[in-house]
C-alpha cells in the first residue's frame, strides 16, 4: 500500500509518497481501501508543524488526512455488521492519506447512494465542522441573521447550507468574483465579494441591527470586525486562523505569525458580559473521543443529505502522486468547494 508521510515540518517537498505493508485491522477495526481522500486546510497546517493536536496524538512522522471513501477490504475481530466490498465513508484522526487504512468501526459509515467516492471523501470533515459549529454551539433559529466568512469554501459552503436548513437569513463573504455564484449556489441569500467592495459597510447594509451569528476561520484579519458586528446576544464562532498562514511559500512566515499573534483580539469576560455577546471556539480533531457527538453528527448529516436538505460540494480531483499540487492549490485561496486525492 502507499501513503503520504511527513517526517518533519516543511513545505510541499515534505510530502513523501511511500510504500508500506498493508495494515491488519485489530479488534473492532475496519480496513478501508481508499478510492477518494479529502484534503483539508488542516492537513496543510499539519505539514507546517503548527497543528497542536497532531503533535499531541501522533508526532513525527505523520500521515495527514481526516476522511476517506472507498470499500471495506478487511474486518477486524468483532465486526459483523459490514461485509468486504461494502462502499463506505470513514473519518479518522490523521492517517487518511493512504490507499489502505484501518479505522475503528464507529468511525465508518455507509456511502450514501448517488455519491461518488470523490464526493463521499469530500463530505465528512467539512459538514461535521459546520454541524458542530451551528447545531452544538451557535444554535441558529428561524429569522436570525448569520454571516459566514469564506462562504464558497468547503466548510463555508456547509455552514451556509446548514444555516439555511434552520431558516436563518445567510450572508456569505467571498474573496473573489468567481466565488460569488458558488456561495449563492449553496443557498446564501446575499453575497459580499470583499475584493470588490468594503466588507463591513456591506455587512452593515445587509443586517442593520447586527448579526446573531458570525462564523469566522480567518483569524486576526476579521475577528475584531466579526465581534463588533454582532448584535446583543450574538455569538461569534471561531474555527480557524487562515489569514495568519502563507498563501504561496508553503512555509510559515514566523515574523508575520508573531505580529499577528500580538494583534489577535483578546476577549475580556467583563466586556463580553457587558456587551451581552459570546465567543465560542473549537477544533474538530479534539472531538474524536466524543464518539456520541461523532455518531450523532454523521447520522444527522447523512439523514439531511438523503432528504435533499444538503448537497455535497463541488470537487476538484488530484491524483495521489500530486498531493503537493493539491496543498499548493488549497493554500492559494483561489479554490472553491473541496479538493480530493484519488489513489
Amino acid at each position: 500500500m502507499r501513503k503520504v508521510v511527513i517526517h518533519k515540518p516543511g513545505s510541499y517537498d515534505a510530502l513523501s509518497l511511500e510504500t508500506h505493508p498493508v495494515p491488519v485491522p485489530g479488534p473492532g477495526e475496519v480496513r478501508v481501501a481508499a478510492e477518494g481522500i479529502g484534503v483539508n486546510y488542516a492537513d496543510c497546517i499539519v505539514r507546517m508543524g503548527l497543528y497542536e493536536s497532531a503533535k499531541k496524538y501522533v508526532g513525527w512522522p505523520i500521515t495527514p488526512g481526516f476522511e476517506v471513501a472507498g470499500k471495506v477490504s478487511a474486518l477486524g475481530q468483532g465486526v459483523s455488521d459490514l461485509r468486504v466490498g461494502d462502499a463506505v465513508i470513514a473519518v479518522t484522526r490523521f492517517g487518511g492519506y493512504a490507499t489502505e487504512l484501518c479505522v475503528p468501526r464507529m468511525q465508518v459509515f455507509g456511502l450514501p447512494p448517488g455519491l461518488s467516492p470523490g464526493q463521499g471523501a469530500a463530505f465528512p470533515t467539512i459538514f461535521l465542522t459546520a454541524w458542530y459549529a451551528l447545531s452544538e454551539l451557535a444554535r441558529p433559529r428561524r429569522g436570525m441573521n448569520v454571516l459566514v466568512h469564506s462562504a464558497a469554501g468547503g466548510v463555508g459552503g456547509a455552514l451556509v447550507q446548514i444555516a439555511r436548513t434552520a431558516g436563518a437569513h445567510v450572508v456569505g463573504v467571498v474573496g473573489a468574483p468567481h466565488k460569488a455564484d458558488t456561495a449563492r449556489g449553496y443557498g446564501a441569500h446575499d453575497v459580499i465579494d470583499k475584493s470588490s467592495e468594503p466588507l463591513w459597510p456591506a455587512a452593515e447594509r445587509l443586517a442593520q441591527d447586527g448579526y446573531d451569528i458570525v462564523l469566522d476561520a480567518n483569524g486576526v484579519e476579521t475577528l475584531r470586525g466579526s465581534y463588533a458586528h454582532l448584535r446583543p446576544t450574538g455569538r461569534l464562532v471561531i474555527y480557524g486562523f487562515h489569514s495568519m498562514l502563507p498563501r504561496n511559500s508553503g512555509r510559515p512566515n514566523w515574523v508575520k505569525l508573531a505580529r499577528d499573534y500580538v494583534r489577535m483580539p483578546r476577549f475580556n469576560p467583563l466586556k463580553l458580559t457587558g456587551d451581552n455577546k459570546s465567543v465560542l471556539a473549537f477544533n474538530l480533531s479534539y472531538l474524536f473521543d466524543r464518539t456520541d457527538l461523532l455518531t450523532e453528527g454523521m447520522n444527522t448529516l447523512l439523514d439531511w443529505l438523503a432528504a435533499g436538505r444538503l448537497r455535497a460540494p463541488p470537487v476538484t480531483k488530484f491524483p495521489l502522486e500530486r498531493v503537493a499540487d493539491a496543498h499548493r492549490a488549497l493554500e492559494s485561496g483561489t479554490t472553491v468547494g473541496k479538493l480530493v486525492l484519488m489513489p
